[in-house]
């Protein structure tokens, strides 16, 4: 009857322990699992935000390739008209 009381007692033991690692197991795999939607998340986020960035960098050059022009534009205009003058 020791014998087997002692058996049953490993037993629980045994059960315990092994129902304690599946908790910490499941514990780990949830951090895991947060962690990795975490950095997933930012890396989406940085790629939106570079691509903003390229986004407003392409408008801003734009705007000043046109106003660089237009600058051009009249300073050729500036030049012809000082040409008149000197007629």
């Amino acid at each position: 009857m020791n014998g087997y009381s002692e058996i049953e007692r490993e037993k629980a033991n045994l059960i315990n322990a092994t129902s304690i690692s599946l908790e910490q197991l499941e514990k780990s795999k949830n951090e895991t699992l947060y962690f990795e939607k975490q950095r997933a998340m930012n890396q989406v986020r940085q790629r939106v935000f570079q691509h903003a960035v390229q986004g407003a960098l392409g408008t801003l050059n734009c705007c000043l390739n046109t106003e660089l022009h237009f600058r051009t534009i009249r300073a050729n205009i500036g030049i012809l008209g000082s040409l008149e003058w000197k007629r």
